[in-house]
This record gives structure tokens, sequence and C-alpha cells, in this order.
């Protein structure tokens, strides 16, 4: 059986860029961390990061530096969750947001990761998946 049990991001200082997504998800870090291995838990996943020597940041969407990866996070309220994440040190890259309220936009977190705020308005999330609202 396999089983996803943890999403490592690699970074020049794990503990404070935990502590930026501790933030950002309002997620404690999990007891336990230390420099070389800090975690944050949701559910049976956990969000981990580890200092790597020579870190390159990415540089989205410069295939050069390439992503690694992103995160998605859906939001209710994507103004007010944009300036959160704006004061705890994350920079606005890309806005993809229509004029029907759906989109996301894109983010950097302190070391360039990029990650985006997702609104979909009138999406109904269930265990099988998304289901999208009826558009006229």
């Amino acid at each position: 059986m396999l089983r996803l049990t943890d999403f490592i991001i690699d970074c020049p200082d794990a503990m404070k860029l935990a502590g930026f997504y501790s933030k950002v998800t309002g997620r404690p870090i999990k007891e336990g961390s230390h420099e070389n291995w800090v975690g944050i838990q949701f559910g049976e996943i956990e969000l981990a990061f580890t200092p790597v020597e020579d870190y390159r940041a990415p540089r989205w969407p410069d295939s050069e530096h390439p992503k690694q990866f992103h995160l998605d996070f859906e939001v209710d309220d994507i103004e007010a969750e944009q300036n959160r994440v704006l004061v705890l040190g994350a920079s606005l890259q890309h806005d993809s947001i229509g004029p029907d309220g759906y989109g996301f936009r894109v983010y950097t977190d302190p070391v360039g990761h990029p990650f985006c705020l997702c609104r979909n308005k009138g999406v109904i999330w269930t265990d099988q998946g998304l289901i999208w609202p009826k558009r006229a």
C-alpha cells in the first residue's frame, strides 16, 4: 500500500520558512521540530521543511530556474488573505482572477517558492473532488 505522508520543501532556513507557512495556514509548527526538519501537520500529511546548502530559489515563471513545486490554498476572501500573506512576507507575482470571481493569484514565499491563493466562488468541495457551478 502506498500512502503520501510528507511533502518536503528545501530552503535556506527551515525554521524561518516553516514559521511563514505556519502563519499563512494558521497551523502550528509540529512539536519536536528542529533546525534540520520542521513540520506542520495537515491530517495524515506533514508539510516539512529542510535546509539545503547552496539553496537556489526558483524564479517563477522562468523555466531556467523552475518552480520545483507550488502549493494552492483555497480561500473565501482573496483580498483579505492577500493582505495577510503580503504582510507575512509574500510577494504578488500574477493575478488571474476573472470578472466572474473565479481564478487564482500567484505569490512567492520569502525564499522564492511560488504558491497560489485560489478563489473558486460557488465550487463545492467533496471527498470525491470539486463540483463546479453551472455557468450561464
